[in-house]
């Protein structure tokens, strides 16, 4: 385990907001998710761990990690309009976007609906989980890996920060500037719905342009809806609007 810990006394004296209050920290434990499943927390309420035993990413995946050279984290928020909740997966990515982009200069993309991109390679992932009226938003980022020490059997090449800068990077600075990113973009949110953020999103849209395919449907990705679904047009001419899915390029 590194000395680079995310302990209260290294992150707390960095928050710049609302978010991140209460902080929880573990070096260990099955997955942050559950850790903020208590219906009295306040919105805000962050769990952080250097590493999961069960971390879990979208359709059930295992979300795999190198103890202590990950940035391991859930945010408690709870959104007045529970329809409009699957949202906040492409708000918190474009939080994580501009976060890793203020840290490291990388151009972050995004591939609809929560994974973040560089260069075709996974940098990190969104998982959302409702409950009792909370949404969890849990959230990876691949920070101090290796070559050696990223995962091989994923479904797209990963990569960290380290392995595309070459340099160390500081994770309780990141991690305080995420929260930051974050709580700015959930209050846009909030005020205006996703439509403000969309032209953001649409220019780190990693898909656009692309042919894919999305369960039976085919077409090429033509952007991002002012909900937040996929817009597919398909060989016909016709648009399809994607609300979720396993987004499979073809082309």
């Amino acid at each position: 385990m590194p000395r680079d810990l995310l302990t209260p006394s290294a992150v707390e004296p960095l928050l710049r907001g609302r978010l991140g209050r209460p902080y929880a920290w573990s070096e260990s434990c099955a997955s942050t998710q559950d850790a903020l499943r208590d219906p009295s927390l306040p919105e805000g309420a962050v769990a952080v761990t250097e590493h999961q035993t069960a971390g879990r990413g979208r359709g059930g995946r295992r979300w795999d990690d190198t103890p202590g050279e990950s940035l391991l984290l859930s945010v408690l928020l709870r959104p007045p309009d529970a329809a409009a909740a699957p949202q906040l997966s492409l708000v918190c990515a474009l939080a994580v976007a501009e976060a890793v982009e203020a840290a490291a200069g990388v151009d972050v993309e995004l591939k609809w609906p929560n994974d973040l991109v560089v260069g075709g390679r996974k940098l990190a992932g969104i998982l959302l989980e409702g409950h009792e009226g909370a949404v969890v938003c849990g959230i990876g980022v691949n920070v101090g890996q290796t070559e050696r020490s990223l995962p091989a059997e994923t479904r797209a090449p990963a990569a960290s920060l380290r392995t595309l800068t070459g340099k160390a990077h500081d994770r309780a600075e990141l991690l305080a500037t995420l929260l930051e990113r974050l709580e700015a973009r959930y209050d846009q949110w909030r005020r205006g719905g996703l439509a403000p953020l969309v032209p953001e999103l649409d220019r780190r849209d990693a898909l656009r342009g692309r042919r894919v395919r999305v369960g039976e449907l085919a077409g090429t990705a033509d952007g991002i809806a002012s909900d937040g679904r996929l817009r597919l047009t398909r060989r016909d001419g016709t648009t399809a609007l994607v609300a979720s899915g396993e987004v499979e390029p073809t082309a």
